[in-house]
């Protein structure tokens, strides 16, 4: 993932390695790492059960959050191509009944976002 694209918050593919590595603690037995994302300093991690987002908040990263939502959780999807830049695609995330997305995320041109929206299909239709 190249500077630009990152300071504009896209995320580009990790290695799944080095996020089993990082974040196993994490999962549970019977739980394994999908596919997941990075932006500068966030994750995006969709695991055999859960999506796990992790914020690394304030300026040094030591600060950080944990979000999980269960595939159950999610309403509904859309993936949305921009155009501007070098984005690719916009992924919105609905959880429950909401009205407007609880997650949205920025993928970089290095994303195939049909390969994130099979891995959403497989686990919430």
């Amino acid at each position: 993932m190249g500077l630009f694209s990152g300071l504009l918050g896209n995320a580009g593919v990790a290695d799944s390695n080095e996020l089993h590595n990082e974040y196993e603690m994490l999962l549970t037995e019977d739980e394994s790492i999908e596919i997941g994302f990075k932006l500068v300093r966030d994750v995006f991690v969709f695991t055999t059960k859960r999506l796990i987002l992790i914020n690394k908040q304030g300026v040094t990263g030591n600060k950080v959050e944990y979000y999980s939502v269960k595939y159950g959780a999610i309403s509904r999807f859309s993936i949305e191509s921009t155009g501007h830049f070098d984005l690719e695609a916009e992924l919105k995330i609905w959880i429950s009944s909401e009205q407007i997305p609880s997650i949205r995320r920025q993928f970089s041109k290095k994303v195939n976002i049909y390969d994130v929206q099979k891995v959403l299909a497989r686990y919430t239709l």
